[in-house]
């Protein structure tokens, strides 16, 4: 194997699936990244930590095609460190792979391509083109409520939902949930869930730019997800994701429509005297205005009365002061609806104008 490339044709596509080497691996193969020259003048690069795959396809000069696999993070590393338009020749000979590029020259060793673990066919039952701004927005306004290392493996993940012409993300962590749904044209009737890991959500949401298209393919036990040059397969989250439509509220007839920046910056300044365990905050609603108080175990208070559009019952309800930020920030718009049925109900959070956002987060005990 011998192919030749100016520097940036190689650093991109090493920078595009690095995320998934892993630092501390099991197999030390998973420390390396396949590199693929074909005839025709194609590279492609190869990363897994055998839940996700990264493949990154870039052209170059081959003078002789062949697979092996090498340390990534040093071959990343070589090629950050070489200057800016730096001509780079990759050769392989014998069980080394030597990196020249003017007088500098670096050898590397190597591991066969047999032992690099790859997801070659992954039986798609559905496929689905859509922007690549929208699947961001899809991602990007839900990860955040996803669960971290939750005994409920189920949660640690993002659950994607095809049904007809609607497209659905939602995340839940068992005190939150978020939820974002757009239209597009030509999809499947046949409903289908998927539940992706955090981590193939995280890299995903890395590698998505703002155009062009994406193509989605959910197999049985995997997604993969095409974005030009890049190709990402994630392994999918055998569980049954919770009936998220049973914990949305209905609304209620009386919301509170606010400010939201100006209601995120109340709840800001309140947050610094929380406490800073469980980040909880008592909520107070009356008529025209909304009072948030917080607590901390120093005997330290905050107060903060903000001026809203309300005219429901007076209610005293305490919420995790964390939550009700994330979600405002998730919104766009100047002005946010906030739903409270009672004490002891969950509170809906969306945008008064457009409803493809939702966010519920439960109330809590202070």
């Amino acid at each position: 194997m011998k192919f030749s490339a100016p520097r940036e044709a190689l650093l991109e596509p090493l920078q595009a699936v690095i995320g998934v080497v892993e630092r501390r691996q099991t197999m030390p193969v998973l420390a390396n990244v396949l590199l693929h020259a074909v005839e025709k003048g194609a590279l492609s690069v190869t990363a897994t930590d055998l839940e996700v795959e990264l493949v990154a396809t870039v052209d170059v000069q081959v003078e002789k095609g062949g697979e092996i696999t090498v340390p990534g993070r040093k071959l990343l590393d070589i090629c950050r460190a070489l200057p800016d338009g730096a001509a780079v020749s990759v050769t392989l000979s014998g069980d080394k792979v030597t990196v020249r590029s003017g007088r500098s020259r670096f050898t590397l060793s190597t591991l066969p391509a047999a032992e690099f673990p790859t997801v070659e066919d992954i039986k798609a039952q559905q496929r689905v083109s859509l922007p690549q701004a929208q699947l961001r927005r899809l991602i990007e306004k839900t990860q955040f409520s996803m669960a971290n290392q939750d005994v409920r493996y189920y949660l640690n993940g993002l659950l994607l939902e095809v049904a007809g012409p609607i497209v659905r993300s939602v995340a839940t962590d068992g005190h939150r949930l978020a939820l974002c749904e757009l239209t597009i044209d030509g999809a499947d009737s046949t409903p289908q869930q998927v539940i992706v890991p955090r981590k193939g959500v995280l890299e995903l949401q890395r590698l998505i730019g703002d155009g062009g298209d994406c193509a989605l393919e959910i197999g049985t036990n995997h997604l993969r997800v095409a974005l030009g040059g890049i190709r990402l397969t994630s392994k999918l989250i055998d569980g049954r994701f919770p009936d998220y439509e049973r914990v949305i509220p209905r609304e209620s007839e009386a919301p509170m429509m606010a400010d939201r920046l100006q209601l995120a910056d109340g709840l800001n300044r309140i947050r610094i005297l929380a406490n800073e365990k469980y980040k909880g905050v008592r909520v107070e609603l009356k008529p025209g205005s909304v009072t948030v108080q917080a607590h901390n175990p120093e005997q330290e208070e905050a107060e903060e009365e903000i001026e809203v559009q309300y005219d429901g019952a007076s209610m005293e309800i305490g919420f995790n002061v964390e939550y009700l930020i994330a979600a405002l920030r998730a919104l766009d718009a100047e002005s946010v609806r906030l739903e409270f049925r009672d004490a002891a109900s969950s509170c809906l959070i969306q945008d008064p104008e457009r409803r493809d956002c939702k966010y519920v987060v439960m109330p809590m005990r202070l």
